[in-house]
């Protein structure tokens, strides 16, 4: 099993900027990428933001030129770093990991509002 815990999310004002952390611990020997996915309210969850342990990252078009994703060198660690934050970027954002399987983390509020 792999547990993911995140944390970073908050509210911020249109054009702030947050960080997300993602913290992958138990069995994580294997683990191939980790991503960020957000699910707003009345909405399906859509990714956001997918890194290989490879070192290749996707985005979605949304958010590209404003969103990275990036690991912590060696460990089991990923952030999203937010800019330029938009109402619509308000949702709910989880963080996945893909091993044997997908793992979800519990999902940690971000809400962009003046």
């Amino acid at each position: 099993q792999v547990q993911l815990v995140e944390s970073g999310g908050g509210l911020v004002q249109p054009g702030g900027s947050l960080r997300l952390s993602c913290a992958a611990s138990g069995r994580v020997f294997g683990i191939l990428g980790m991503g960020w996915y957000r699910q707003a309210p009345g909405k399906q969850r859509e990714l956001v933001a997918t890194l290989t342990f490879g070192g290749r990252t996707d985005y979605a078009d949304s958010v590209k030129g404003r969103f990275t994703i990036s690991r912590e060198n060696g460990k089991n660690t990923v952030y999203l770093q937010m800019n330029s934050l938009k109402p619509e970027d308000t949702a709910v954002y989880y963080c996945n990991a893909h091993k044997d399987g997908v793992y979800w983390g519990q999902g940690t509020q971000v809400t962009v509002s003046s």
